[in-house]
């Protein structure tokens, strides 16, 4: 099976897909944030950069796409999917005129050409975080290249997930939502989402 977390920045994707695959012993496939050669210019001049930073992430998650799907006999938890890059990221630049109309409309026909030739997740997992929640892992995590996310960014990111999730016709998606949560280091909250999973994908 392929199992993709999606959520905004500092949601808990990452650390969640960690778990996960430890806890079912799933293979894991991370998101291509260290290492990337544009993020931390994109966070210090996001119009000259938002179309080469979405362009590597398609492609890196194009990439991973391919890669799971070739893996036959194994189940695989993503950090972050493909349909995040345009229905969020791309849309967000180009709605807060950071990325200009041509790059949009070029990394659509991109976008296009390639989701047309994947398949899409077995299930997607949404974590949903309010803007306290999400500053406060931001902050805890620790990263220099985030320490200047503005608060209007994350706002505009939660509203179109929050349009992603209820317009979500690819296959089956959970929300499950951790304001109040510290799965990380509270194993009764890391137990919950065990058991929404375990219901969702072996008693059905």
């Amino acid at each position: 099976m392929h199992i993709a977390i999606v959520g905004n920045i500092g949601a808990g994707k990452t650390t969640l897909t960690q778990m996960l695959g430890a806890h079912y012993k799933w293979d894991v496939m991370y998101e291509a944030v260290e290492g990337n050669p544009y993020l931390a210019d994109f966070y210090d001049d996001m119009e000259r950069w938002a179309f080469n930073l979405q362009i590597y992430f398609l492609n890196s998650r194009f990439a991973q796409v391919q890669q799971i799907r070739s893996a036959t006999y194994a189940t695989i938890v993503q950090d972050r999917t493909i349909y995040e890059d345009a229905f969020i990221f791309a849309r967000n630049l180009h709605e807060s005129k950071i990325m200009t109309e041509r790059d949009y409309q070029t990394y659509l026909l991109l976008f296009n050409s390639i989701v047309n030739t994947v398949s899409q997740p077995d299930l997607l997992i949404y974590l949903k975080a309010d803007i306290p929640k999400l500053l406060h892992q931001i902050k805890k995590r620790g990263r220099d290249f985030e320490a200047d996310i503005s608060i209007d960014y994350l706002t505009n990111l939660n509203g179109y997930y929050e349009d992603f999730a209820k317009t979500y016709e690819h296959g089956r998606l959970i929300e499950i939502d951790v304001n109040n949560m510290d799965f990380a280091s509270n194993p009764a909250d890391f137990e919950i989402i065990v058991k929404k999973l375990d219901k969702e994908l072996f008693y059905v």
